[in-house]
């Protein structure tokens, strides 16, 4: 017995357009979908460390909470190099004291975060007392600089999920980094320059300083944005790097 088979080249027609219009619209979700590498909580909250891995994007943002020496050479640097869009994360006790600098970094088209506002470790605190430090820094820093910050580096870095929770409930996003320059401790130009840029990846957050007790960061920083751009990166501010970005977390304690 002979068996034919007899198929219909519009229902063909018609079943391949489909197909390929899912794998389409599969393909533009799963480009859409940038990633970011985050700490979180068992609930959600989250730190953000790294940003999305594509488009050759790099933050360079910098931590000062004492001083008047260092900052105004590395603005100086940025300015000549033709570089915006850094991040400074700043003290707001410190920016209440030198409002002219706070008016310079956001003039010069950089961005404002908040450090906090007495530079003293969250994790120590009771929950009151940080609610207070993030919401009076936030208003702090808004009247010296017009900017409402929604972005905050605890003070030293640390944190744990009760930071991220009480931060989460204030609208602010906690950031880290994924690149620590160390160059607070002054380990020399070269060796700044070559933490900062020997194994940088697109969506890095490089940690640099501001405060007076960096001396050799304002000397490193040509070095360092002109090898990064030989490498093809672009330079963006925490906001821009983690706009539109869907995240993947770590679980912190």
């Amino acid at each position: 017995m002979k068996f034919f088979f007899v198929i219909n080249g519009k229902k063909v027609k018609q079943y391949m357009v489909v197909v390929f219009a899912a794998f389409f619209a599969a393909s533009i979700a799963f480009v859409g979908q940038q990633q970011l590498s985050v700490f979180s909580s068992k609930e959600g909250p989250r730190a953000i460390y790294k940003g999305e891995d594509q488009g050759n994007k790099v933050s360079l943002t910098f931590d000062i909470s004492w001083g008047d020496k260092r900052v105004t050479p590395i603005l100086d640097v940025l300015k000549e190099k033709g570089v915006k869009n850094c991040t400074f994360f700043i003290s707001a006790a410190w920016a209440e004291r030198h409002p002219e600098i706070v008016e310079r970094i956001v003039k010069d088209g950089h961005e404002v975060a908040s450090l906090g506002y007495q530079y003293k470790s969250y994790t120590e605190w009771e929950d009151k007392q940080i609610k207070r430090d993030i919401l009076l820094a936030q208003e702090k820093i808004k009247k010296v600089s017009g900017k409402m910050t929604s972005l905050l580096r605890p003070p030293n870095g640390n944190f744990d999920e009760r930071v991220l929770n009480i931060s989460e409930d204030l609208h602010h996003t906690v950031v880290h980094w994924s690149i620590d320059t160390k160059d607070w401790k002054n380990p020399g130009v070269d060796q700044i320059v070559t933490t900062a840029t020997d194994k940088t990846k697109a969506g890095d957050i490089i940690l640099l300083h501001a405060s007076d007790s960096v001396k050799q960061t304002h000397k490193a920083l040509p070095t360092i944005i002109d090898k990064l751009r030989g490498d093809g990166f672009k330079f963006v501010s925490v906001g821009e790097m983690i706009a539109n970005t869907e995240a993947k977390s770590k679980e912190v304690n």
